[in-house]
């Protein structure tokens, strides 16, 4: 083993921690009752789309996710300018 391949490593055990701690803590959230399901749900819709598309795709998980990347760039670029349009039209 060289170094690149523990400093890959341990860069993915980080992520899969951070994932871990974020679920954990939006399930905390929900206990509490200072989340509701809205919110939490919305953190499904990358999850949702990449099914979605890798499915669509003939499960090819690297064009699922550029697809997704993709899509949700996208969405993002809509919605700025919705809410750009509802904050100069007041609406």
């Amino acid at each position: 083993m060289n170094i690149v391949s523990i400093c890959v490593g341990l860069a993915g055990l980080m992520i899969v921690g951070g994932v871990i701690a974020m679920i954990l803590s939006g399930i905390k959230g929900v206990a509490q009752g200072k989340q509701d399901f809205k919110r939490i749900g919305m953190m499904l819709i990358p999850v949702i789309v990449f099914a979605i598309t890798f499915f669509a795709l003939d499960q090819d998980a690297v064009k699922a996710a550029v697809m997704t990347a993709g899509f949700m760039m996208g969405a993002m670029v809509i919605t700025i300018a919705l809410t750009g349009l509802r904050g100069t039209f007041k609406f």
